[in-house]
């Protein structure tokens, strides 16, 4: 199954492997699956976002509901130090372990299959989550104790309605927006806990 490669941003390419360089973009290689290849427009939000997030470089980067991994893999690209990846899907899982592979980031990256509750660590400069506005509500309070004082947390697959409520679950654990962008169904926050 293959697909077109695809510009996202001002610096990204989606692409299958076996193609040439994209001059002036990063190219980021996907294998089509049952998780896209990032044409969802929450995905594409959080892509546009990450481009102008200085706080990447050398990072240390929680992945929540990491589906392709296509979001760690960005990151590592962009000078992050490494990634811990979590889905609950065994098939995202294996998904993103291929798709770290074919960008040469695999050594940077640790897969686990499961929820928030398998993460030991905390302390991560960066929290990626691309998962659905009602869970992030009711895990606001456990994934902001992941992330360090100082650290940016990227929430997006947050419906509409559900906007306002996540935003105000993460205040409460003491995180500020900084960027809240509505889409067309859905919406992409991005947060720095004080």
């Amino acid at each position: 199954m293959t697909y077109q490669p695809f510009n996202i941003g001002s610096r990204f390419r989606i692409t299958p492997e076996h193609r040439l360089p994209a001059p002036n973009r990063m190219d980021l290689v996907m294998q089509r699956g049952a998780f896209g290849s990032g044409e969802h427009e929450t995905t594409d939000s959080c892509l546009e976002f990450m481009e102008d997030m200085t706080e990447i470089e050398a990072a240390h980067i929680l992945d929540l509901g990491s589906g392709t991994g296509i979001l760690a893999i960005t990151a590592l690209k962009l000078g992050a130090k490494d990634a811990v990846c979590v889905d609950i899907e065994a098939q995202a899982v294996a998904s993103a372990r291929i798709n770290c592979a074919l960008n040469g980031v695999e050594n940077r990256v640790t897969h686990i299959t499961g929820t928030l509750d398998k993460v030991d660590e905390s302390d991560f400069d960066v929290i990626l989550a691309n998962i659905y506005g009602d869970i992030l509500v009711d895990i606001a309070e456990s994934l902001s104790s992941k992330l360090r004082q100082g650290g940016m947390l990227l929430l997006s697959g947050i419906l509409w309605e559900y906007n306002f409520d996540v935003r105000q679950a993460y205040e409460r654990q003491g995180c500020q927006v900084i960027k809240n962008r509505m889409l067309d169904e859905f919406s992409t926050v991005l947060m720095k806990k004080l």
